[in-house]
């Protein structure tokens, strides 16, 4: 084991959050690796987790590293999973305020870099907060792990912020585990995930730093996006143009798929698009892959 690396920290040691400790599946060692570990009292302004879809939009990983910025400034720790997309922007907007810790559960060993391209990102969160893990130095990401590891996110923090996710986006799984434990939900709108997040009345819809902290201090009441989805709207204009958005929405991204799932012929699809996209229903994202339209 690299000499860098601390000792595990057991459970009954006085550095083990508490919050942690009172979790029913609590772990009963965590390997801590940076500068700061978290306040074992959670004395301070409450922590806040950032996390959604690896494959995040530009202007959702912006949302993403404003608001963890502004929060910091504000002394709330950052808490992610150290992943792609909206887990490396909350990280690095923590980071870039200098101001608070932020702090990356790992479905790995805190020495294993993944994603590989992190190791940059790793370091700077060592020398501002600490990577955390229950899983030992060397042991290898597994795909078992991560619901694991979305448990301590949620877990360490007082409010979880879904920023952008699909339907099926592990972090929505993050947002169940937070809700059992009686963790503040949110989520901002304008993604499949988030939207049905709120709609269901699991989350309160969030834009900002500001809204969450309101959200902390019991200031903000949910506020539900429209009832009316995309797709219904787009059902206004033709059922087969609804039945696309439909689609697109459940995550057939790309013409060939949607032709596969709606039955048509590729050549009606592309027409299809082509209004959807001009109405504004949907999105043309790289490699003609579409998704459902933010503003709607």
């Amino acid at each position: 084991m690299p000499a860098s690396i601390p000792a595990p920290v057991q459970r009954d040691d006085a550095r083990f959050p508490r919050i942690l400790q009172a979790l029913r599946r609590s772990p009963k060692t965590l390997w801590f690796w940076g500068d700061r570990l978290p306040d074992p009292d959670a004395s301070g302004p409450a922590p806040v987790a950032i996390v959604g879809s690896r494959k995040a939009s530009g202007s959702g990983c912006g949302t993403a590293r404003t608001m963890a910025a502004t929060l910091a400034w504000a002394g709330h720790a950052v808490v992610s999973g150290g992943a792609f997309g909206i887990d490396a922007a909350a990280h690095e907007g923590a980071l870039d305020a200098q101001a608070a810790p932020t702090f990356a559960f790992l479905g790995c060993g805190i020495d294993v870099v993944y994603p590989d391209r992190h190791a940059a990102l790793f370091a700077r969160i060592r020398r501002s907060g600490c990577l955390i893990s229950e899983f030992g130095p060397g042991v290898a990401p597994r795909k078992q792990q991560f619901p694991a590891r979305n448990r301590l996110i949620a877990g360490l923090a007082r409010a979880v912020v879904v920023v952008e996710a699909a339907p099926r986006s592990g972090a929505l799984g993050t947002a169940t585990l937070a809700r059992r434990m009686g963790r503040i939900v949110l989520a901002v709108p304008g993604s499949p995930g988030t939207d049905a997040l709120v709609r269901a009345g699991h989350a309160v819809a969030v834009q900002d730093a500001k809204d969450v902290q309101d959200a902390l201090a019991g200031r903000l009441a949910p506020a539900l996006i429209s009832t009316e989805t995309v797709a219904e709207r787009a059902m206004r204009f033709s059922p087969q143009l609804g039945a696309l958005v439909a689609a697109v929405a459940q995550g057939y991204a790309n013409p060939a798929a949607l032709a596969l799932v709606l039955a048509m012929p590729v050549s009606e699809v592309l027409a299809l698009l082509m209004v959807a996209e001009l109405e504004g229903f949907i999105l043309r994202g790289p490699l003609n892959h579409y998704e459902v339209g933010r503003g709607h």
